[in-house]
């Protein structure tokens, strides 16, 4: 597959300047990683086709969209949380959906931290790219993504694991 980011996702949740921050970012043509208020939106949920949302906080409310399923990680931007043992899960659930032909939004409070970790795991396990190269693709397409310097380190781990694992046939 190519990992080459798309263009940010359109609409009304696109934003430029100070606004930046709060719209969703295509990170491939099938994931969309954003804030929980594009989740809140049925509107850009339907739009952008989204039928498989990871919610990556403990307190954010999930989507009452028709025909979005979601999958909750409820942690804390902490760098003491443990990112590290939802990240096979949340790597096999995007992989279903996305297999299935669906379109994916990863979403935490602010887009920022949490759910671009998500994604770059993501990128990093069914890409097949290291960390910084799959971070990079996270990056160009949501220039806000930040993960704390405990997600890093866990993701940095996730890499090394990924790194020892047998190749598949």
């Amino acid at each position: 597959m190519d990992w080459e980011p798309a263009a940010p996702a359109g609409g009304p949740a696109e934003a430029t300047g100070s606004e930046a921050g709060r719209r969703i970012a295509r990170v491939t043509p099938w994931l969309l990683l954003g804030p929980a208020r594009a989740a809140a939106d049925a509107e850009l949920l339907a739009r952008e086709r989204v039928t498989f949302c990871v919610n990556v906080t403990r307190q954010q409310p999930c989507p009452r969209a028709p025909g979005v399923r979601t999958l909750r990680v409820p942690i804390f931007d902490d760098p003491a949380e443990d990112l590290l043992t939802h990240l096979e899960p949340c790597c096999a659930a995007l992989e279903a959906a996305a297999r299935a032909g669906g379109t994916c939004l990863v979403y935490c409070k602010n887009g920022r931290s949490r759910s671009a970790a998500v994604c770059t795991a993501y990128l990093m396990r069914h890409g097949g790219l290291s960390l910084e190269q799959a971070f990079q693709v996270v990056k160009k397409a949501r220039p806000v993504a930040e993960p704390n310097p405990g997600f890093w380190a866990q993701l940095q781990k996730y890499e090394d694991a990924l790194q020892k694992r047998p190749p598949r046939d």
